[in-house]
């Protein structure tokens, strides 16, 4: 199963590197010559590694922020009483089930009056927060975290910023590290928003990028256009790759009671 689902990440590499005629005569495993032409091509029309500077900004401040804020607000949820707490933690899960398109027009409109338009600003911070994680994470550490290491740090004098950062924090990382691969992907992925937002082209995403030059003569180049797909995959690869072990972590966690 998994050589059958990366025969088509494979394919992608390969036909990058093959001209538009080699292409359209069929299929091969065996790359071809014609990468640096690609490349040249794709070039001409849009600078993708820009588009890959823009999008690995906010993915990457998008990834830390949510991931620290939801850790920080799941904490709250698990551990502390307080007026409201079970209505906001419905209200969150309700918020869960709305669609995030049905608020664009009106999402538009605030940071118009907000003045945020064309900046990045309403791509990283509305993202700090994200109800499923906040709500994967208060599930993780109810299962994970015991309150009685959270009172022996405070008979020990540590305040609660301390125990958090140097109790919940490494209890919580398999979890954090999950939900910071598909909060990455996500925010790499993500086109709508960002088509919206943004208008000046230096400060496009990748995704939008990519959009454009499906419009453009690249479409014609196949080889062009596998190459910025490639480009356009291989962050996600990549941290799927170093991350990935915390995946089977935190979903074993909690399933063995001694």
């Amino acid at each position: 199963m998994a050589v059958v689902c990366f025969i088509p990440f494979l394919m992608m590499l390969v036909n990058a590197t093959r001209s538009n005629e080699a292409i359209l005569s069929g299929f091969t495993l065996i790359p071809g010559t014609a990468l640096m032409e690609n490349y040249r091509t794709m070039m001409e029309y849009v600078n993708i590694w820009a588009g890959f500077k823009n999008s690995l900004i906010i993915s990457v401040l998008v990834t830390v922020l949510s991931g620290y804020f939801s850790a920080l607000t799941a904490y709250g949820f698990a551990f502390y009483t307080f007026k409201g707490k079970n209505f906001l933690f419905v209200f969150m899960l309700v918020m869960m089930m709305v669609p995030g398109q049905l608020g664009l027009i009106g999402f538009y409109e605030l940071s118009k009056n907000l003045g945020i338009l064309d900046t990045y600003i309403p791509l990283i911070v509305p993202t700090i927060a994200s109800p499923f994680v906040v709500f994967f994470l208060r599930q993780y550490i109810q299962t994970t975290l015991h309150p009685s290491l959270i009172e022996a740090a405070r008979i020990d004098g540590a305040s609660e910023f301390k125990i958090f950062h140097t109790v919940a924090i490494p209890i919580m990382m398999p979890a954090i590290a999950t939900m910071s691969i598909f909060t990455f992907i996500g925010s790499w992925n993500n086109y709508i928003m960002p088509l919206v937002i943004l208008f000046s082209p230096e400060k496009y995403t990748l995704p939008v990028l990519m959009g454009f030059l499906k419009g453009s003569q690249v479409a014609q180049n196949l080889g062009s256009m596998y190459l910025g797909i490639a480009i356009s995959v291989v962050p996600i690869m990549i941290a799927f790759l170093f991350l990935s072990k915390y995946i089977v972590n935190s979903i074993s966690a909690g399933s063995v009671k001694e």
